[in-house]
């Protein structure tokens, strides 16, 4: 095995030569990954590359089948409050109100019992603030089945956004919703970044959402080539097959018409989603100062 980039210094999160497979389909494939503390990491890829899968594992939801991922240096283990995860699909008690949801990480992280009542009204006056912005205050005593679907997906972002966990990994948190609240709520998840310095995974199938948001875009894919030869034989997984170092900050959409920017989601698009471009993984666009890569002998 040859190792290529940095890869040697202590990260926030380690992933090194990871493969992860379901039966005899290896879906993940040598994933190589050094993320330093208040990233905002994006991750784009076609359908079947892994992306979800991926989070699963950083979160502890699911094992590898090779490799290692340490968070602060230690073992990944089992889900925990130090990862916070807001799913695909909204996640609400609905026994529940809005904003009990919202303020259910708090009183289930304390013993709410003797809890200071300065303590409680500082949560809800947070969360309060927080149901403000993703325009859901007039539904805080509501239940989640007396809210749209996209209403319920906001509540969810603030019940996850409350607990400022030190890693927060978003799966499409934003897929169902109108564009002009998806666009209101890019800028406020920005804004949330750079205040906590969260360090962030974001997982979407919208290459501008991805450009638009990201320190850092990964561009995770199977379709590349190596030294395995081809054909039905040859069983590859996604790798990330290039890392983008952004500039970014909770800054103005404007970007979003610039040149540049469109030129950027033409170029991740050529480099992982057409089957008929493939680059050999020797050719990979790893320009991030943290990229490297584990070449593994076939």
């Amino acid at each position: 095995m040859t190792l290529t980039g940095a890869g040697a210094a202590f990260k926030k999160l380690e992933i090194t030569d990871v493969v992860k497979s379901y039966g005899s389909k290896c879906v993940l494939d040598d994933i190589d990954l050094h993320v330093s503390h208040g990233e905002f990491c994006t991750l784009v890829g076609p359908s079947g590359c892994g992306k979800s899968t991926l989070l699963r594992l950083i979160l502890g939801q699911e094992q590898s089948d090779q490799g290692s991922i340490l968070v602060e240096g230690q073992p990944v283990g089992f889900p925990d409050p130090y990862r916070g995860i807001v799913f695909q699909k909204y996640s609400l008690f609905p026994h529940l109100s809005v904003l009990d949801n919202v303020l259910l990480g708090k009183h289930l992280t304390h013993q709410r019992w003797w809890m200071p009542w300065r303590r409680q009204s500082d949560w809800k006056e947070e969360a309060m603030s927080l149901l403000e912005r993703v325009r859901l205050a007039e539904a805080a005593e509501k239940y989640p089945h007396e809210l749209s679907g996209g209403m319920q997906q906001r509540a969810a972002i603030a019940q996850a956004l409350i607990m400022k966990h030190p890693i927060l990994l978003m799966d499409e948190p934003f897929g169902a919703l109108d564009p002009d609240t998806r666009e209101d709520l890019q800028i406020f998840l920005l804004d949330i970044w750079e205040k906590e310095q969260l360090t962030i995974f974001f997982v979407t199938h919208d290459l501008e959402e991805a450009c638009f948001l990201g320190s850092r875009l990964l561009v995770l894919s199977q379709y590349y080539t190596d030294d395995r030869g081809n054909g039905p034989s040859v069983n590859r997984g996604g790798k990330i097959v290039a890392d983008h170092s952004l500039k970014n900050s909770a800054g103005s959409t404007v970007i979003k018409d610039q040149v540049e920017f469109r030129d950027l989601i033409e170029s991740v698009r050529r480099e992982g989603f057409s089957p008929e471009i493939r680059q050999h993984v020797d050719n990979f666009n790893l320009n991030h100062p943290d990229s490297f890569r584990t070449l593994n002998e076939y």
